[in-house]
């Protein structure tokens, strides 16, 4: 997540709406004159995790360059236009745009999608990484794309949602709503699902929209924006949702985290006060989500009920987790991969990078989980 200061009177005085930066240290956890981070204190592993294989593609710079998985196949891209298809760590090909990039990769193995930061949107053949086509869209492309059978659906700064055709990247529909003084810069890729497609939005909404002509059908309150300020109002769901089955669920910045069942129009299974920039998963039992102190939650996913909480990562700047055989992994803002018991939240193993910050979510591969650094590293970590 990548975060900007813009004061509250400039903002409120200029027609547009702003990104909300790091004015606000004691709400905001990235924030270098927050608190500092927690010391790590040794733990004693009880689980065996190794590292399979890493890759290096270049760094993200200010961004948050999220890799792709399909399969056993990791899309990645660096900041200075590169684009890379890892197999097994194996580099099967790399190409070099004259762009710089600003957004994750979006694949499905037959396209691999990227954006840049003056809101071009390139398409390669997943297969020799060969150019497809170029479409533009209002504004700087800070999200992975998301690719699908239906199209391209590319969420802009601006923070409009468009879906592009999968064949010539032609705009098929463009889906924008009115947004706060203030909203914080999103990196969350909307997400195919149940005939739609779901984004999340500053002012605390989830949205279903069509995939025919981008209307739409139902909205979630995730959060209600609440008091005295626009900093104090800014609730904004900035982290992709969680699908599994009919539930989805979102977190919001300065809000709440909500489930919702797809199958009964969007009606709200539960909600519960916690705030969130960085995201959640899903698995078959529980909800999994890191706050915006660092702390690791557990919830049961039907009622919301808390489960476990590990605190011990304060001000660590925890990416969003990610579940695989009775471990969830998360990672900090120094490289450090954490790996949690599923169960209770004990530390279980303990992995290092490249020492830069991990901005993306830790993703599940195969048996184990994928990490992308700032300064470029990929790596595979599995469990044993």
């Amino acid at each position: 997540m990548s975060y900007r200061i813009l004061p509250v009177v400039l903002a409120l005085a200029m027609a547009g709406c702003s990104t909300l930066g790091d004015a606000f240290d004691s709400l905001n956890p990235f924030s270098s004159s927050a608190p500092k981070m927690a010391p790590l204190k040794a733990i004693a592993a009880t689980a065996e995790v190794r590292s399979s294989w890493s890759a290096n593609v270049g760094k993200a710079g200010e961004y948050t360059l999220s890799p792709a998985v399909v399969g056993n196949v990791v899309y990645v891209a660096a900041q200075d236009g590169t684009v890379a298809k890892l197999e097994e760590g194996r580099n099967v090909w790399q190409i070099k745009t004259a762009m710089q990039l600003s957004g994750g990769v979006g694949a499905d193995g037959k396209m691999v999608v990227v954006g840049t930061r003056s809101g071009d949107v390139l398409a390669f053949s997943a297969v020799d990484g060969r150019t497809l086509w170029q479409a533009k869209v209002s504004s700087e492309v800070l999200a992975a794309p998301a690719v699908g059978e239906e199209g391209v659906a590319v969420r802009s700064g601006d923070n409009r949602i468009a879906l592009l055709n999968l064949a010539d990247g032609t705009r098929k529909w463009v889906y924008q709503r009115s947004t706060p003084a203030l909203s914080i810069r999103s990196t969350a890729a909307p997400v195919f699902a149940d005939r739609y497609l779901f984004a999340g939005f500053p002012g605390g909404k989830l949205v279903a929209l069509a995939l025919t002509n981008g209307a739409p059908i139902w909205e979630g309150t995730v959060a209600q924006p609440k008091g005295a300020t626009e900093v104090d109002r800014a609730a904004d769901v900035v982290a992709a949702p969680a699908v599994d089955g009919r539930q989805i669920c979102a977190v919001a910045f300065q809000g709440r985290v909500a489930c919702f069942d797809m199958g009964q129009g969007g009606s709200m299974v539960w909600s519960r006060d916690l705030s969130s920039a960085s995201g959640l998963t899903l698995d078959g039992r529980y909800l999994f989500v890191t706050d915006d102190k660092g702390a690791v939650h557990a919830l049961d996913r039907l009622t919301g009920s808390s489960l476990w909480k590990q605190a011990a990562l304060f001000n660590r700047k925890v990416s969003a987790p990610a579940v695989k055989r009775g471990l969830v992994a998360v990672a900090d803002g120094e490289g450090v991969v954490h790996f949690l018991s599923r169960e209770d939240g004990s530390f279980v193993a303990r992995k290092t990078t490249d020492g830069t910050p991990v901005r993306a979510a830790v993703q599940s591969i195969g048996a184990g989980f994928l990490v992308q650094t700032a300064g470029g590293s990929i790596s595979k970590f599995e469990v044993q």
